[in-house]
């Protein structure tokens, strides 16, 4: 990862930690960003249900936090400063995921968002997150997130 991103990812990083405490308890981690796609990884150990694979509220966690992430990533980088919540949320089990839960969020083309925030100071992102197991596709989340710019 450049530089900038390694700064961006401490903060992110120390954003969850300090105000989003499951984060700690799950073990995440960012585990690469390059501007446009996050990969967040969480143990599977403490995430993981009585038959031994992860938990699906654990999946769900993930998923949320990793476009959560993107969304305050993206307007860090632009400078906006505000509040980002999940407006609306949906997951799809495929199947159990019995290794490390490693979601997947592209950002792709949000222009229209961040328009709209730079005329309003409101914006809503739709996002999707993925998290594979065994080569196929286990967990699919779209989520829809909402941006206030904060007062200045």
């Amino acid at each position: 990862m450049p530089q900038v991103f390694d700064e961006l990812i401490a903060e992110l990083e120390a954003t969850w930690y300090g105000k989003i405490p499951i984060t700690k308890a799950m073990q995440a981690r960012v585990k690469s960003f390059d501007g446009n796609v996050l990969i967040v990884e969480a143990a599977l150990e403490p995430n993981i249900n009585l038959h031994g694979t992860a938990f699906a509220g654990s999946l769900y966690t993930v998923c949320a936090l990793t476009c959560w992430s993107i969304v305050h990533l993206q307007t860090t980088m632009r400078g906006a400063r505000g509040s980002i919540v999940l407006a609306s949320g949906h997951i799809d089990y495929a199947k159990p995921v019995k290794e490390n839960l490693v979601a997947t969020c592209v950002f792709g083309e949000q222009e229209a968002a961040f328009t709209r925030l730079n005329e309003s100071g409101k914006a809503r992102f739709p996002l999707t997150a993925t998290i594979p197991s065994g080569g196929a596709e286990a967990a699919t989340f779209k989520g829809e997130y909402a941006f206030l710019r904060a007062a200045h």
